[in-house]
């Protein structure tokens, strides 16, 4: 299995860092590791998906249940990643306009200190 996951709190925004692939196999462990921390509070995340190699269907259906879980418990689910295979799927199944990505973590964290969650960059540069 092809996965690497940590966590890192920064003040009240919580950093989930995924490595690797995210696919049929390594989904579900995914979906696991982020209801733990929607479970426990932690509402406000950021999903680093910088060092993500590829993304399947499954992994982008884990995304988005987590995305809805975190909205109705009044959080946010802000996204990190500049890999253009990566991007390439937000952007061909439309979620570039649904989640917010960002460029970098650090403009990612600054977004969710400021409460923005508007605009999504990074991702939806061409189509």
């Amino acid at each position: 299995m092809d996965l690497s996951i940590t966590r890192a709190d920064h003040g009240e925004q919580t950093v989930v860092h995924l490595g690797g692939e995210i696919d049929v196999y390594t989904a579900p462990v995914v979906r696991e590791k982020l209801d733990e921390q929607i479970q426990a509070g932690r509402t406000n995340l950021v999903v680093d998906l910088t060092d993500v190699t590829f993304l399947d269907s499954t992994g982008l259906g884990v995304l988005v249940g987590r995305l809805k879980l975190t909205r109705t418990r009044g959080g946010l689910m802000r996204l990190v990643g500049r890999d253009d295979r990566v991007l390439k799927v937000f952007a061909i199944t439309g979620l570039d306009k649904v989640f917010e990505i960002h460029p970098d973590l650090e403009a990612a964290l600054a977004a969710g200190r400021a409460g923005a969650g508007a605009g999504a960059t990074g991702a939806g540069e061409g189509s």
